[in-house]
């Protein structure tokens, strides 16, 4: 009896963390960064360290998690043909509220070619306070900004 009671709290706890999931879809247009230095690290031909600033607009977003626009801040290792990048993506959403995110990934240096980030959902303001998260992004990029289409779930907690 112990073990089907223990059975059946399982089932209902993990039922309703399922629920608990909310998805992000969001597409955003990044113009050129407002802020772009460029360093040649000196230890090899072609290793730069970058570090920039710019703002992004959301084209479309879901309508439960409504993102409207974004300012990020970012870190790029390129060497050769690649680079590994890090950084800050502090959202705005429709309601006034903040979303507070973290994203890694790396690209080709050739903008021809696509790249790819993952991000997590670090906190919020407001209704999102207590908000968690981690999706992926994947853009593309021009010599006047990117273009970026995300997707992932999140909660948020009390």
């Amino acid at each position: 009896m112990r073990r089907l009671l223990l059975v059946a709290l399982l089932l209902l706890v993990s039922g309703s963390i399922a629920m608990a999931q909310n998805k992000i879809d969001t597409k955003w247009h990044c113009p050129k960064p407002t802020a772009d230095n460029k360093f040649d690290v000196g230890d090899v031909p072609e290793h730069i360290y970058w570090i920039g600033q710019g703002a992004c607009s959301a084209t479309s977003s879901d309508d439960a998690f409504k993102e409207k626009s974004a300012e990020y801040t970012e870190f790029q290792e390129r060497w050769k043909a690649s680079y590994n990048n890090h950084g800050r993506f502090n959202v705005t959403l429709d309601n006034g509220d903040r979303v507070y995110y973290t994203y890694e990934g790396s690209a080709p240096t050739d903008i021809a070619k696509p790249a790819t980030n993952k991000f997590k959902i670090l906190s919020g303001t407001g209704k999102h306070k207590g908000i968690k998260g981690s999706g992926a992004c994947s853009g593309s990029r021009t010599a006047d900004g990117s273009d970026w289409t995300c997707s992932g779930t999140y909660s948020i907690g009390k």
